[in-house]
């Protein structure tokens, strides 16, 4: 065969060929080394399942409900104004919105969106850095829990993703929308679906006091066009914002509205009704505030109960544990608080007052205002006011004297002095006077102490010893620091003290010596939990309940504190406490600044220790003229408030022990009690007889009987030198009230500071011997 013959045959394409396999063989490798990275990071998270525990926190949550002493709702644990509700509490309408414009593929994908990922991934390689944000309701919401930035790189994105992935293999769909609703950031400082609901329409006529306690939430009453407003303003706060946008609040809402039309969630009917609803009024939008319970403001209370919950128990359990906390808080003496307050200084451009109640027996804080308003002004200053003592300081000087030695007859001499004070080389003096230049001559230190004769109780301090003054004031029950410099013996100290403080230290003289805290009271302080129920999870003891038990720590001797109540009754009987006189047995100490910028009285009869003070709560200004022209005095307003109060007390108590009797008379069962038993701090359900028995002359002219030794089995100590009194037993220093007890005196005329002061009524009763003033502070 010729080579014609034979046909043209190409030459293979090897070359071609091996470039081809070689750029499959590449693509695959890079596309398994892409899968082995993205799995590598999935199980790297995986393996670093503690990250996820964080979230927990969220998959159950529940706000802590605080309670008064009876078990009333008093409000919530919250942070940022969050109130978590629980799935059951938010309609399907409101979910529905969020789902339709937030994730409409929520209820099907598996925490992450391929397609959304992968379209960040391109954008954030285009642009060079960090656009697209996550898709899914999921990813939202570990970004949330961690806390991240906006501007976060590829990989902290694919982390959250594997984060997202791993939570919805975990929770339910339920869980996850509802933890989400609960954390996301809604604008207008509302944090949670709740908190927004509040804030955008607590105040709109169909919502009116929702969320508030026995209301229903106002997330439960929310209707469609509301919930699209809501799950709108999710993307950007700020950017539909209908305070500030109301034109691109109201358009974004109506793309809710549309998108949930379009997803079968909504109606035609209903969706054309919404679009025409208007949005609410900027002035309407408002964060939620502390709503009176029962007509009582209790935020002061609350707001200082809640940070004692929140150290006890951490932030995470106090916010989101759904922790049942019943308090001290008596909502009726609350109310005589704030009456007996507002009954003299309700004008809201004079001076204002705070008032402190403590009982006796337990050390539980009964009532407490800390302001004129809570929500215009949170400032407490029952807790964190530092004011002045003026005179109401000289129980402390008067406790160490009496301690160290000194009779309540031993008598000095009244007159201008001065003294030098030590270590100053003699180039320092401290001057002592009494106001208006008020001398006795000589006088005992019981009658030193019913005129508050500033110079004798300069010496008497000066003799005992600032520092030893200073000891024991805080072992009473200070803790502000206390100055030792000489103007301290007649309560010229560098740092104030708070009404709180002076309170609980005051209590110590009425409990027969002993400071009075409780087991869920840190570091001896007043008590303001009774007890604390968790239903889901155990506490950090391993149980279910923690319970409030009396503590009481020695102080002064029994003697040394009968003395110096028997020597405090003077006060009221015929010193510069006259207007705070109740007609049976009471004791207490006035206390005036020089400047006459701060007036107390902190005084006690047998079953509460109160604290009053009065002045201007944000800077000094002297009340010259704002007791019916005159000054304001420790014996004026603050007198007049803690009578008020006092015999209101002594009302509501006869009135509920009268109640319990009828109830007891209605069972056909005995009134006594039996046996000994340890204590619980619930005061409520145990109300002893309120008063000790006055005098033929309206006093007790004498100590409280069983000041000497303390009543109530108060003798046996524990190794650390506290314990638990019995049941049953009447606070130490008082004595049962016969049945033919004389009544308590009626209030003293008010003057009315709703009017300028020339305007009103008559000063309550002045002294014949008027109280002496001195360099530091007038001697009332």
């Amino acid at each position: 065969m010729s080579e014609d013959d034979h046909p043209d045959i190409p030459a293979p394409h090897r070359p071609r060929l091996k470039r081809l396999r070689f750029v499959a063989i590449l693509l695959s490798v890079l596309l398994l080394g892409f899968v082995s990275f993205v799995f590598g990071v999935f199980v790297s998270v995986a393996s670093d399942l503690p990250s996820l525990t964080k979230f927990s926190q969220f998959k159950d949550a529940q706000s802590s409900i605080l309670l008064d002493d009876l078990g009333h709702p008093l409000g919530v644990v919250s942070q940022q104004n969050r109130v978590i509700v629980t799935p059951h509490e938010i309609p399907p309408l409101v979910k529905e919105a969020v789902i339709s414009i937030e994730d409409k593929r929520f209820q099907t994908n598996s925490g992450i969106d391929l397609r959304g990922i992968l379209r960040a991934f391109v954008q954030d390689i285009r642009h060079k850095g960090s656009v697209q944000g996550a898709s899914t309701i999921e990813q939202q919401f570990i970004k949330n829990a961690l806390q991240a930035q906006s501007h976060r790189t590829i990989f902290e994105k694919l982390r959250e993703a594997a984060l997202a992935y791993q939570l919805s293999h975990k929770w339910s769909k339920e869980k996850i929308i509802t933890a989400y609703l609960n954390t996301i950031y809604f604008g207008n400082g509302a944090y949670g679906i709740e908190a927004a609901a509040q804030t955008y329409f607590g105040r709109e006529v169909n919502h009116i006091g929702c969320g508030t306690p026995n209301h229903q939430l106002c997330v439960e009453q929310l209707q469609p066009w509301e919930a699209a407003l809501l799950a709108g303003i999710i993307q950007s706060p700020s950017a539909y914002d209908p305070v500030t946008n109301p034109g691109a609040a109201k358009t974004r809402r109506d793309v809710v509205l549309e998108q949930m039309l379009q997803q079968g969630y909504l109606t035609r009917m209903v969706y054309e009704e919404s679009v025409k609803q208007a949005l609410p009024a900027p002035a309407d939008i408002q964060a939620p505030e502390e709503e009176p319970v029962e007509g009582v403001d209790v935020g002061y209370f609350t707001s200082w109960v809640q940070q004692q919950v929140i150290e006890r128990y951490g932030a995470p359990r106090a916010f989101n544990g759904g922790l049942r906390i019943k308090t001290t808080l008596d909502l009726q003496l609350q109310r005589s608080a704030e009456q007996a307050i507002n009954n003299y200084l309700a004008y809201s451009g004079g001076p204002t007052a705070s008032l402190v109640a403590i009982e006796n027996a337990t050390g539980e804080v009964r009532a407490m205002v800390g302001g004129r308003n809570y929500d215009e002004s949170p400032f407490n200053l029952a807790t964190e006011g530092e004011r002045q003592p003026g005179s109401s300081f000289k129980a402390f000087d008067l406790a160490a004297a009496l301690e160290h030695g000194i009779s309540p007859d031993s008598v000095w001499a009244s007159k201008e002095k001065v003294f030098i004070v030590p270590n100053t080389g003699g180039h320092e003096k401290f001057v002592v006077h009494n106001d208006e230049g008020a001398y006795t001559g000589q006088d005992t230190l019981t009658g030193a102490t019913a005129y508050s004769d500033n110079s004798i109780y300069a010496e008497v301090g000066l003799d005992v010893g600032t520092h030893r003054i200073a000891g024991l004031a805080r072992r009473m029950g200070i803790t502000t620091p206390i100055s030792t410099n000489p103007a301290m013996t007649i309560g010229g100290l560098t740092v104030g003290v708070t009404p709180i403080d002076m309170a609980h230290a005051y209590e110590t003289i009425a409990h027969g010596g002993r400071r009075v805290s409780g087991t869920l009271a840190e570091d001896a302080a007043p008590v303001g939990i009774q007890e604390v129920a968790s239903p889901s999870q155990p506490l950090p003891d391993g149980s279910y309940r923690d319970i409030d038990r009396v503590r009481t720590t020695p102080v002064l001797p029994a003697s040394v504190a009968a003395t110096e109540t028997s020597m405090l009754e003077t006060v009221l009987q015929y010193g510069t406490a006259k207007a705070a006189a109740i007609g049976q047995f009471a004791a207490g100490k006035t206390g005036t600044t020089s400047n006459y910028g701060d007036a107390w009285f902190v005084g006690w009869d047998s079953k509460y220790t109160v604290a009053v003070w009065v002045g201007y709560p944000n800077k000094l200004i002297p009340m010259t003229t704002d007791f019916n022209g005159g000054p304001v005095l420790g014996g004026t307003f603050p007198a007049l408030i803690w009578h008020n109060f006092i015999l209101s007390a002594l009302q509501i108590d006869k009135s509920r022990a009268e109640a319990a009797a009828l109830r007891r008379a209605n069972k056909g069962k005995g009134s006594g009690t039996s046996g000994t038993t340890e204590v619980e701090s619930s005061s409520s359900s145990a109300l002893p007889a309120p008063a000790s028995a006055p005098s033929s002359n309206g006093n007790t002219g004498g100590k409280p009987a069983g000041a000497g030794k303390g009543s109530g089995g108060e003798e046996g100590t524990g190794a650390n030198g506290t314990q638990t009194p019995k049941s049953g037993t009447p606070a130490p220093g008082s004595t049962p009230a016969p049945s033919g007890q004389s009544p308590a005196t009626p209030a003293p005329s008010a003057p009315s500071s709703s009017t300028p002061p020339a305007s009103n009524p008559s000063t309550p009763p002045t002294t014949s011997n008027p109280a002496g003033t001195g360099g530091v502070g007038p001697g009332g």
